[in-house]
């Protein structure tokens, strides 16, 4: 029989837990885009945390008969999650930057369409690769990893002690710069066919210059930037993906 007092004493802790796996769920890919509604990610969260509270509810027991004070270790709990959830959410943007870079080259970055995930408007390709990477992320069980890391970071972020800014603020730096990084180098096949079109452009207006080439050549640009985009697309993803797993296990 749970006494009244054990019944508050396990709430407590399990409110521990949510308030590190909730945070990290708002932000990670997938479970915490914008467009479900905010219930159902709640649901998602606190269901996560039912279940992980087998596996991480120990060392938020023992942080409470250590005599914690429960509001400012949730407020703790928040700032680490929110934290980790937002250096993979850098890292996930390499795969819309690089979206964006492919509508660029095609002629198509006028072409926009809300995206809740970027909180404005993106180029229909940034947003296609974008729901793609989701998937074969998932496919190929990086959130699992994501999962996963939530669990590890008991070890390397203690229940109650606050979260080194410090050492997050430069994993954020080093996250910016290597999505930036990811991001040019997948969509590096375009880059190259933009340069090459349109050097070839400038030099037809060069030689016929009463021809409005622009208007002429804008159809071809079209044709052979996605259909370039689409013999590379099934790769750029495979290698984001795999750069996710790459980084989440720690090879930076």
């Amino acid at each position: 029989m749970i006494l009244p007092a054990d019944l508050e004493f396990q709430v407590s802790a399990f409110f521990i837990v949510f308030a590190r796996v909730g945070a990290v769920l708002m932000l990670l890919p997938v479970f915490g885009e914008d467009s479900i509604p905010g219930r159902i990610r709640l649901m998602i969260a606190f269901a996560m945390s039912a279940a992980l509270y087998g596996a991480l509810g120990e060392p938020a027991r023992v942080a409470l008969q250590g005599g914690a004070v429960l509001p400012a270790v949730i407020v703790t709990e928040l700032m680490t999650g929110l934290a980790m959830g937002m250096i993979v959410k850098i890292l996930f943007f390499a795969i819309s930057i690089a979206g964006s870079i492919v509508s660029m080259q095609v002629g198509l970055s006028s072409a926009v369409i809300f995206d809740p995930a970027q909180s404005g408007q993106a180029p229909m390709l940034s947003k296609f690769v974008g729901i793609a990477a989701a998937l074969v992320c998932m496919g190929m069980q990086v959130h699992h990893l994501w999962l996963g890391a939530i669990i590890h970071s008991y070890q390397s972020f203690p229940i109650g002690g606050l979260p080194p800014m410090q050492d997050f603020a430069q994993l954020a730096i080093a996250a910016v710069g290597r999505s930036m990084t990811l991001g040019i180098s997948l969509a590096a096949p375009l880059i190259v066919y933009g340069i090459v079109f349109n050097v070839a452009l400038g030099l037809s207006a060069r030689i016929a210059p009463a021809i409005q080439v622009f208007f002429i050549a804008q159809p071809l640009n079209l044709l052979l930037g996605l259909s370039l985009f689409a013999a590379t697309v099934g790769t750029m993803l495979t290698v984001f993906a795999t750069s996710m797993g790459d980084a989440m296990q720690g090879g930076w």
